[in-house]
């Protein structure tokens, strides 16, 4: 084969440090615009990006060229440095992050998912939807790592 083709789509899932809620409903939709925007200068389209004011779930095409770190780490640090200017000069992003593949089927339910992340939290905190993400996807963990 003289080309290499791979079409592998990410659902991304990290959350400020300490899981502080600097996303409030007014600087919300900016910090997601962003961090699409800032994938899509990597050449990873995004499909979707939401959350809530503690954390973030993006949903994009890695691309082929990219290692995974490499784009979270980029995208994680660019967002950082614009949320300091624009939502508040103490903002952090948590170290870690979650990473799923998803399969093109399964597309309209992770969207789905990420659209409604309000709904979805009624009564669920960050860190249960995170545990409930890792079970989901068969990914083991230890509990004293998790968090920071």
């Amino acid at each position: 084969m003289s080309q290499s083709l791979s079409r592998i789509l990410i659902h991304l899932v990290f959350s400020t440090k300490h899981r502080e809620p600097f996303l409030g409903a007014d600087s919300r939709e900016r910090a997601f615009a962003y961090l699409a925007g800032t994938l899509n200068e990597l050449n990873n389209p995004a499909i979707l990006v939401g959350g809530m004011s503690d954390h973030v779930h993006l949903l994009f095409v890695l691309a082929r060229s990219q290692p995974l770190s490499k784009v979270v780490e980029i995208v994680k640090k660019q967002s950082s440095k614009w949320a300091k200017e624009h939502v508040h000069p103490g903002f952090y992003w948590q170290t870690g992050y979650g990473a799923f593949s998803v399969s093109p089927s399964n597309i309209p339910d992770v969207k789905a998912y990420i659209a409604n992340q309000e709904k979805h939290h009624n009564g669920l905190t960050f860190q249960d939807e995170f545990r409930e993400l890792l079970r989901r996807h068969g990914v083991e963990w230890d509990e004293k790592y998790l968090w920071d």
